[in-house]
C-alpha cells in the first residue's frame, strides 16, 4: 500500500516556438519515434502523447505544435491545441534555445506567469556552444520569471535528460498510471502511419508544398499472405502543389511511398504494401469544415 502510494504519474505540456527541438526531445524521453521530426518549422499539428512508464512514475509527455503567428485557420488550430494542451499539465516545460529571449519567448513567459503550475525552463541545443556563454542566458531568463527548475540540454544527443526527468518525477503528483506500462504512446496506428507519410513529404519538397499537405488514411487491411495493405490519400490545395507531389512520370511519390513504407513497416513491425493517392482539395487550410474532414478539430 505505501508503494502505491509513493508512486508518481502526470503530464507534462512541452512548448515553445517551432523547429526548437520539442519533437525530438519527446522522441528521447520516450524512446521511440512518435513525432515528426525535419529541420523545417512547424511540422508538428497536433498534440502527441508519448508515454514513459518507469518504477518510480508515469509521465505523459505532450509534444505541442510550435507557438507561432498563424496564418491561416490551420495555424490557428495548431496554437490553439499547444494552449488547450496547458490545462491539462501538471509541469509544463518551456524549451527555448541558448541566445536570449526573444519577443516571442517573452510573450509566452508573460502568459505562463499565471498557468498555476510548475514551469521548468529548458535552454535545448547547448551541445553547439561553450558552457560559459550560457550564463548570461540563464540570468536573462531567470529575470523574466521565477522557474522552477533551469535545465541546459541537448534533446539530440540526450545530455542532461536524465536529470530533466529526475526533476519532473520529484514534481509530480502521487498516484497510479493513467495508462498500461507498456505502451509508449495513446495515438492510435492511423495516427502514426499519417505522420510517418507526411514527414517523408516535408523531407521531398520544398517551399509551400509540405505546409499545403494533409494525410489521411482510408484503408487498413490485413493481406492473406500476410503484413498489411494501406491506402492513404494526399491532399493538396493546388494543381500544380498535386504534380509536384506526384513528379515526373511518378517518381516523387514513389520516393516518398518507398521512405514511408520502410518507416512504417519498422513501427509495425511486419511487411507493408503501401498505396498513396493525390488528390486536391482547394484551399483546406483556410475552410473549418475542411480542417474538420481531414481531421483537424
Amino acid at each position: 500500500m505505501n508503494e502505491q502510494k509513493q508512486f508518481k504519474a502526470g503530464y507534462v505540456a512541452i512548448i515553445g516556438s517551432p523547429n526548437v527541438g520539442k519533437s525530438t526531445l519527446v522522441n528521447r524521453l520516450v524512446g521511440a519515434k512518435l513525432s515528426i521530426v525535419t529541420p523545417k518549422p512547424q511540422t508538428t499539428r497536433s498534440t502527441i502523447r508519448g508515454i514513459l512508464t518507469t518504477t518510480a512514475a508515469q509521465i505523459i509527455f505532450m509534444d505541442t505544435a510550435g507557438i507561432h503567428e498563424p496564418r491561416d485557420m490551420l495555424g490557428e488550430y495548431m496554437v490553439s491545441a499547444a494552449k488547450k494542451t496547458l490545462l491539462d499539465a501538471n509541469i509544463i516545460y518551456l524549451m527555448v534555445e541558448r541566445d536570449l529571449p526573444c519577443p516571442r519567448d517573452i510573450q509566452l513567459i508573460n502568459e505562463l506567469q499565471s498557468a498555476g503550475m510548475p514551469v521548468f525552463l529548458l535552454i535545448n541545443k547547448v551541445d553547439l556552444v561553450p558552457k560559459e556563454s550560457l550564463l548570461p542566458v540563464i540570468e536573462a531568463y531567470r529575470s523574466k520569471m521565477d522557474f522552477k527548475e533551469i535545465i541546459p540540454l541537448s534533446a539530440l544527443d540526450g545530455d542532461n535528460v536524465d536529470a530533466l526527468l529526475k526533476k519532473t518525477i520529484d514534481y509530480l503528483p502521487e498516484g497510479p498510471p493513467y495508462f498500461p506500462e507498456d505502451i509508449t504512446s495513446d495515438q492510435i496506428e492511423r495516427e502514426f502511419i499519417a505522420e510517418f507519410i507526411r514527414e517523408k513529404i516535408f523531407l521531398n519538397t520544398f517551399e509551400e508544398i509540405p505546409y499545403s499537405t494533409a494525410v489521411v488514411i482510408d484503408d487498413m487491411t490485413e493481406r492473406e499472405a500476410g503484413g498489411a495493405y494501406i491506402s492513404s490519400t494526399i491532399y493538396v490545395e493546388k494543381d500544380s502543389q498535386k504534380g509536384i507531389i506526384i513528379g515526373k512520370g511518378g517518381q516523387m511519390i514513389k520516393k516518398i511511398g518507398e521512405a514511408a513504407r520502410r518507416e512504417i513497416e519498422d513501427f509495425m513491425g511486419y511487411q507493408v504494401y503501401l498505396a498513396l493517392h493525390v488528390k486536391v482539395e482547394k484551399s483546406w487550410r483556410k475552410e473549418i469544415k475542411a480542417l474538420r474532414r481531414l481531421g483537424y478539430s
